[in-house]
C-alpha cells in the first residue's frame, strides 16, 4: 500500500518527524497526551487526523519504530465508547489513562447461556439509592484477572423488551464480590476468565449513556470489536502474518507444487485483506461507525488465519508435533513454541467476536437483503442474535 501514501516530502511527514526527533523514546503518557495514540479522535484525545494523515503517521512511526500503548480493549471498545455516549466527567477520567495503558481494560459481555445470543444475558442490575447491586456471571473475559476495569452490561429492566432493559456500566475490577476464575485454554494460555458477581456494587455515576439504552452502546463496541480482531498478524490482530509464512517457505526452499499453490492463495488472501483494512480504516477516520464491511473482513480474517496456520503446520511436518526452540533463520522459525501455540489458537478465531455462522446471516439478512433465517429455538430472525 505504500505507492498509495503521500510523498516523502509531504509537509504532514516533516511534523510527524520533527515530533519524533524531539522525543526518540516517548513515553507511553507522552504518545497519549501528544494525540499521536489515536490520531483520528477528535481533540484532546487525538489530532482529528483524516485517512490520509492517520496513513502518513502509522508509516513514519514504523520507520521510527516507535511503538503505541497496547490496551486494546481501553483503547479499541472502552474509550471509543465513552467519547461516544459518556458525560464530559467520565471522559476526563478514563480516556487518557487508557490511551497511555495506565489501566488496563476487560470486556464483560459474553455469559455460558448468552454468547452468540448477547441480548439474552441474565446478569442483573438492580438501583439501590446512588449504587447499583450486580448479581450474575460472565465468561470468556480476556484480561480481567489483570484489568483496572470493565466494561459491563447488564440487564436493568427485566419487564422491558429484550433489547431496552440493558445498562452499559463502568466496573472497577476490585469492587467487593467480584471473584476470577482464570480458564485455560487449548493452547495452554490462561489469558480467558470466568467472572463472579455477588451483590456487587457500582455507582451510578459509572452508568455509561442512559439507563436502559445500553444495547445500542454495546452494538458500538461489538462493531469497533469486530474490526480490531481482524486488524494485523492473523491470529486477532498479532503475529504472524501470511507474509511470514511465505518469508519462512522461501528460507526453507519450498518446491512442491501444492504447497506453493497454497502460498499464492493466503498471499492473494493477505492482499484482499489489506485493501479491506484500507476501507475499513477509512470509513472509520471519516467518523462512521463500523457497518458490515466489519463482519465481511472478520468471516475471512478469522478462515485466512486458520488457514495460514495450518500451512505453517504441513511445511513443518512431523516436527509440528512437538513445541520447538526460539530461534531460527527467520527470526521466528514456524517451529517455535510461538506458531505451536498460534496454530492451537488458531482455532477459536472464528468463534470469539461473533461466530462466522451468525456473521454470514448478518450479511445475508442486512446486506444482501435475504428472508431471515429463523432461530427454531427463539423464533426469532438470526441476525438478531448478537445485535
Amino acid at each position: 500500500m505504500d505507492e498509495l501514501l503521500p510523498g516523502q516530502d509531504d509537509p504532514r511527514r516533516a511534523v510527524v518527524r520533527q515530533w519524533l526527533a524531539a522525543h526518540p523514546e516517548p513515553s507511553a503518557r507522552t504518545l497519549a497526551e501528544s494525540g499521536y495514540v489515536a490520531p483520528h479522535w477528535p481533540a484532546p484525545y487525538g489530532l482529528g487526523a483524516d485517512p490520509v494523515h492517520q496513513l502518513i503517521i502509522d508509516d513514519e512511526f514504523a520507520r521510527a519504530g516507535v511503538q503505541r500503548p497496547s490496551n486494546q480493549i481501553g483503547i479499541g471498545w472502552a474509550a471509543p465508547t465513552i467519547i461516544f455516549a459518556g458525560t464530559q466527567e467520565q471522559k476526563d477520567r478514563y480516556v487518557l489513562p487508557a490511551l497511555a495503558a495506565e489501566e488496563i481494560w476487560c470486556q464483560l459481555f459474553s455469559e455460558p447461556g448468552a454468547g452468540s445470543d448477547l441480548a439474552g444475558l441474565s446478569t442483573r442490575a438492580e438501583r439501590d439509592g446512588d449504587e447499583w447491586v450486580i448479581n450474575g456471571q460472565k465468561v470468556w473475559t480476556t484480561g480481567a484477572h489483570y484489568s483496572k476495569f470493565g466494561i459491563l452490561i447488564a440487564r436493568t429492566d427485566p419487564e422491558a423488551p429484550k433489547h431496552k432493559g440493558i445498562t452499559y456500566f463502568i466496573c472497577p475490577m476490585d469492587a467487593p464480590g467480584i471473584e476470577i476464575r482464570t480458564i485455560r485454554n487449548i493452547a495452554g494460555a490462561d489469558s480467558f476468565n470466568e467472572v463472579f458477581f455477588t451483590d456487587v456494587r457500582i455507582p451510578n455515576e459509572n452508568i455509561v449513556g442512559d439507563v436502559n439504552d445500553g444495547w445500542r452502546l454495546a452494538k458500538v463496541t461489538l462493531g469497533n470489536e469486530r474490526v480490531s480482531l481482524s486488524t494485523g498478524g492473523v491470529l486477532w490482530g498479532n503475529g504472524p502474518t501470511a507474509l511470514d509464512v511465505i518469508q519462512e517457505a522461501r528460507l526453507l526452499g519450498i518446491t512442491n507444487r501444492t504447497m506453493r499453490h497454497r502460498l499464492v492463495d493466503i498471499y492473494i488472501e493477505h492482499t484482499i485483506l489489506e485493501i479491506i483494512r484500507m476501507r475499513t480504516l477509512t470509513a472509520r477516520l471519516r467518523g462512521a461507525q463500523p457497518g458490515p464491511e466489519a463482519s465481511i473482513r472478520k468471516i475471512m480474517a478469522d478462515e485466512h488465519g486458520q488457514r495460514v496456520m495450518e500451512l505453517a503446520r504441513d511445511i513443518t511436518g512431523a516436527q509440528a508435533m512437538v513445541i520447538g526452540p526460539e530461534d531460527s533463520v527467520a527470526g521466528k522459525s514456524i517451529t517455535s513454541k510461538s506458531w505451536y501455540s498460534g496454530y492451537m489458537f488458531s482455532k477459536a478465531l472464528t468463534i470469539g467476536g461473533g461466530t462466522g455462522e451468525v456473521q454470514r446471516n448478518i450479511l445475508g439478512e442486512r446486506v444482501l437483503r435475504l428472508p431471515s433465517e429463523p432461530d427454531v429455538n427463539r423464533g426469532r430472525p438470526w441476525s438478531q442474535i448478537g445485535k
